[in-house]
């Protein structure tokens, strides 16, 4: 299979962690990788190259290209020269892996706005700032394959994760889109929902529940919704210790009234407005 052989991938947060996987993996495949991170602690503080430079050094040591980069994703100057790294090391884009994330946890009633905007900023905002700057080149060269890293934390919830769930929610609207915008243009956008033992889960996960959750288990996942032979999109998937599945939002038969029902009807229709039997996956009915 032609795979990503050749094609230029850039992958944000790829300094450790899954990204430094995907970028591994990306890599053995032959494509050539941007390695982003901007080498801080995953409260997003601090700044360094070595993390990069290493996953850098991994890769040309077996006899792959890559190309570190350190900017911030979270401006949009940053995710421009995300773009602008591949440009000018390899002449094209054709995939971003959008994964770099910092964690700000805190239960919702003790939350700062700092610690909201932080964690927004860098996870869906980076997401926006590095897939808009690549956009344009996929568009012209009609072609394209964008992923971004969601959670199960935005996808059903967790204790003390609001601002990261929100985000992580936030870049599933953003592929559902990209899905629909990008088809005229063979681009296409999926999501991965990951469960991995890294730094960013290292207090997380339970102990006994870390032993199976190499992260080397998410990458295949994340290679193959890049390559050329899979043509899904606006997908969500999971990938976890070597258990992959679909996820997607249901939408039951429901309740069709003839007329604008009161308050009491809608009371007493609950059941079969909510029950999920017969359901089918939900599509929004302008698009």
């Amino acid at each position: 299979m032609a795979g990503v052989k050749g094609r230029v991938v850039v992958i944000t947060g790829a300094g450790g962690g899954l990204g430094r996987q995907h970028a591994l993996l990306f890599a053995q495949q032959g494509a050539r990788v941007v390695v982003n991170d901007l080498g801080g602690d995953r409260e997003g503080s601090g700044f360094g190259s070595d993390m990069a430079d290493a996953v850098v050094s991994e890769i040309t040591r077996a006899g792959g290209e890559a190309i570190a980069n350190y900017d911030n994703v979270a401006t949009v100057e940053g995710g421009a020269d995300v773009v602008s790294t591949a440009l000018d090391a390899f002449g094209q884009v054709d995939v971003v892996v959008n994964n770099a994330g910092i964690l700000r946890d805190k239960s919702f009633h003790k939350m700062a706005p700092e610690q909201w905007d932080a964690v927004l900023r860098v996870h869906l905002y980076g997401t926006f700032n590095v897939t808009r700057a690549a956009w344009p080149h996929m568009r012209e060269q009609q072609y394209g394959r964008v992923v971004v890293t969601t959670s199960t934390s935005g996808l059903f919830g967790n204790f003390g994760q609001a601002n990261y769930g929100a985000a992580k929610m936030g870049m599933v609207g953003l592929i559902n889109t990209l899905a629909v915008e990008g088809a005229r243009s063979n681009i296409t956008a999926n999501a991965v929902a990951p469960l991995a033992n890294t730094r960013m889960t290292a207090d997380v996960i339970p102990d006994d529940a870390r032993l199976d959750l190499d992260p080397a288990y998410v990458s295949p996942m994340v290679v193959y919704l890049c390559s050329e032979e899979c043509t899904d999109t606006g997908a969500i998937m999971m990938a976890s210790g070597g258990h992959y599945a679909r996820i997607a939002y249901m939408q039951a038969q429901g309740v069709q009234f003839d007329h604008v029902p009161s308050v009491e009807e809608i009371a007493l229709s609950w059941e079969e407005i909510s029950d999920l039997t017969d359901s089918a996956p939900g599509r929004n009915p302008l698009a």
